[in-house]
């Protein structure tokens, strides 16, 4: 694939995946066929920032958790009244995390 096409994908999405894990994917869009990169760049990332101020305001309910696709965890988040608040509270240092983790968990599958 073309550097210049795979520059501006990480300078678009770069803040929605994880940093630690932004070299591998310029490796393996570099490596990719061009074929699939329509596929690829009709992907919908879930924004951190968003995330984060769901949970702030809205965490305790779980909406955090059902924004990233966290199902189960929402679910319990919201039985629990976010854990009587704990939950709510700790997921306020984490949700930015996982939502990058999701982003990047998305992405793969386009990448293989």
């Amino acid at each position: 694939m073309d550097q210049q096409k795979v520059d501006m994908f990480i300078l678009a999405n770069g803040e929605n995946l994880p940093e630690q894990k932004i070299p591998f994917v310029r490796e393996k869009l570099l490596t990719m066929d061009d074929s699939k990169w329509a596929a690829l760049s009709t992907i919908q990332f879930k924004s951190p920032l968003t995330a984060l101020l769901l949970s702030i305001f809205l965490g305790g309910y779980g909406v955090d958790r059902f924004y990233i696709g966290d199902t189960g965890m929402g679910v319990g988040k919201l039985l629990t009244c976010g854990g009587l608040g704990v939950w709510a509270i700790i997921d306020w240092f984490l949700i930015s995390g996982a939502t990058k983790e999701k982003n990047y968990n998305k992405l793969q599958a386009y990448l293989y």
